[in-house]
């Protein structure tokens, strides 16, 4: 069976945008030739690969299947012809998948550094703590914990050893006095993450003298927004939870203050992550190294700091 490879590639950017026109914006044309290439590519398999709606449209289970076939090959034929055509310039449009909590990440100065030595490359940040596959959703790589990264996955550190650490207002310590061991935080008026709504808080994580423990709060105020976590702890309302870099700003200008120290031993960092392919497009490796470039800064400015 001879398939034009122009029908699998808008059949792959329908797959990523679930919608015939953001489909047909991507790829530059019309959203009526967008539709009459998926029914060419029905017609020639012989079965239907979405199903339309007013407004979107959704993969069958042969068009999730053929998705899945296919989404890895074809990203290596594209960046190989991206690879070959291009000039001295990285280019096309970088899409990240990054977890809310990678504060190094999204604080703005790796991004905008890599943003002006690549005036070429459209960079898509989606801010998401979802668990998916960045392959199938048509992501170029994606931003998260290392302890949390698939082992299929290449992996490339961005930040050292990290901390959580447990934080409050000094007027809310005033008011309410401050925690001796992670077990008291049960009697706080704690400020806890979820990532869904109908997903239960996550369980704060401690060691002790080795061991590992977690506690189940009961947060008075809880949420999947990482910033209004901050600002209600910065505003008194209690005692929460995240990585430490989140915190350190407010604390070394005393609007928060740090507890149950003892009991928060480090983890691995954070990690840019990407499927193994025999061909990384230019734009892609062009982030590589500029993180690579990111990270040995940082650390030389560590220790000329010491």
């Amino acid at each position: 069976m001879k398939i034009d490879m122009n029908l699998l590639a808008l059949f792959q950017a329908v797959s990523e945008a679930n919608n015939f026109r953001a489909a047909a914006d991507r790829l530059g044309v019309t959203r009526s030739a967008v539709s009459q290439g998926i029914r060419r590519l029905e017609d020639l398999l012989g079965i239907a690969l979405v199903t339309r709606t007013t407004r979107s449209v959704r993969l069958t289970e042969a068009g999730e299947r053929l998705r899945d076939s296919v989404s890895g090959p074809m990203t290596d034929i594209m960046a190989a012809l991206e690879d070959v055509s291009a000039d001295d310039a990285p280019r096309g449009l970088l899409r990240l998948a990054v977890t809310s909590i990678a504060e190094e990440f999204l604080s703005g100065p790796l991004l905008a550094s890599f943003a002006e030595a690549h005036p070429r490359i459209t960079i898509d940040v989606t801010v998401t703590d979802d668990i998916f596959d960045i392959v199938a959703e048509g992501f170029d790589a994606g931003v998260r914990l290392g302890e949390v990264v698939e082992q299929d996955m290449v992996a490339v550190p961005i930040t050292g050893l990290q901390r959580e650490a447990v934080v409050a207002a000094p007027t809310y310590v005033a008011a309410y006095g401050a925690p001796s061991h992670p077990r008291d935080l049960v009697h706080h008026r704690c400020i806890g993450w979820r990532p869904a709504p109908h997903s239960a808080p996550y369980r704060w994580e401690f060691e002790e003298n080795g061991i590992a423990l977690d506690v189940a709060v009961n947060p008075r105020i809880t949420t999947n927004d990482l910033r209004l976590m901050l600002r209600s702890a910065l505003a008194g309302a209690g005692i929460t939870f995240a990585t430490r870099e989140t915190f350190r700003p407010h604390v070394e200008k005393g609007d928060l203050v740090w507890l149950l120290e003892d009991f928060l031993p480090p983890f691995p960092g954070f990690q840019l992550y990407y499927p193994q392919r025999r061909n990384i497009a230019p734009k892609l490796r062009a982030l590589v190294d500029h993180v690579h470039r990111w990270r040995r800064s940082r650390e030389e400015d560590a220790r000329k700091s010491v």
